[in-house]
């Protein structure tokens, strides 16, 4: 009993000796400190949403991953908006993982610490800026119609009375609404009214891009990025780009309101790594590699 009661004692005092070194983990007072204790910051954005973020069909898992069993790995993902996290996760000296949960709910805020940063081509609008901090913007992007190759379709105009598909609880569905407390955007960034249409949301703006060229005829075209756009004419879907863009989008990233650890100091860094990007070419360089153009410039 005696022997017993020393080990107890023993093992009492080294676990204190260890608090006392940090060898116990004391808890982090915000959100960069948390990522840096655990070695890995979780990143989401949109896997089915390429050319910015999007399964990497060739890549496997690594062993030694400190990312959750749940998430995905930088072997396991591609794409700007995943190269651009990857340089967060870089810069902070952590490895970076990616969660996938629905744009809505990552539009919507209270994420419950479930994931750190948003870096999935999230527009800055003022509704958004109520539940979500934004970092400055990493690139910009004009909207654009897609429809059908044989609608036989011209001008936008000859979108009056059709059914139009978008992402559900995007900036594509605040406009196509007329929306313009939702849309949030500066009047300079608009360009058009928005036509008289029959809204079809899907939960991705991808996914109507995907329903056209399976076939689906119940709405004639969608609305979304540019760039997606032209990664869809390129991948041969049966669309065309219609008219010039209707708005242009500022993308950041985006923090959790009621996170429930301080962000500040995490968004500080990522505006630091993003300017940096900006200043040094990189950002350029990404936005080349998979868009064929420099996006990074904001607009005139």
């Amino acid at each position: 009993m005696k022997n017993l009661y020393k080990v107890l004692v023993l093992g009492v005092v080294a676990a204190l000796a260890l608090t006392a070194c940090g060898g116990g983990g004391a808890q982090a007072d915000d959100l960069l400190g948390a990522i840096k204790q655990r070695g890995y910051i979780l990143v989401s954005t949109d896997p089915n949403y390429e050319p910015q973020s999007f399964l990497n069909t060739e890549g496997s898992r690594p062993a030694d991953t400190k990312c959750p069993s749940d998430a995905l790995t930088t072997a396991e993902m591609q794409g700007f908006d995943v190269d651009a996290a990857i340089a967060i996760g870089d810069a902070l000296g952590v490895e970076t993982c990616f969660a996938t949960p629905s744009w809505d709910t990552i539009t919507a805020g209270s994420w419950a610490d479930k994931w750190d940063v948003s870096v999935g081509s999230m527009t800055v609008t003022t509704a958004r800026q109520e539940v979500l901090d934004f970092s400055v913007p990493y690139y910009y992007t004009p909207a654009v119609f897609a429809v059908r190759a044989d609608s036989g379709m011209t001008s936008l105009a000859d979108l009056e009375g059709q059914a139009i598909c978008v992402g559900t609880a995007t900036t594509y569905e605040s406009w196509l609404n007329h929306d313009m407390a939702g849309l949030g955007l500066p009047a300079a960034s608009i360009y058009a009214e928005a036509p008289n249409v029959t809204v079809v949301p899907l939960e991705t703006d991808q996914e109507c891009a995907q329903a056209i060229a399976a076939g689906r005829e119940d709405f004639v075209g969608y609305l979304t990025s540019e760039t997606v756009v032209d990664a869809n004419i390129a991948a041969d879907f049966p669309v065309i780009k219609l008219g010039s863009p209707v708005f242009s989008e500022d993308l950041a990233a985006s923090f959790d309101k009621t996170s429930s650890l301080p962000t500040g100091t995490l968004l500080a860094e990522v505006n630091k790594v993003f300017t940096k990007m900006h200043e040094d070419g990189t950002l350029s360089e990404l936005s080349l590699k998979w868009f064929d153009v420099d996006l990074t410039q904001a607009p005139n």
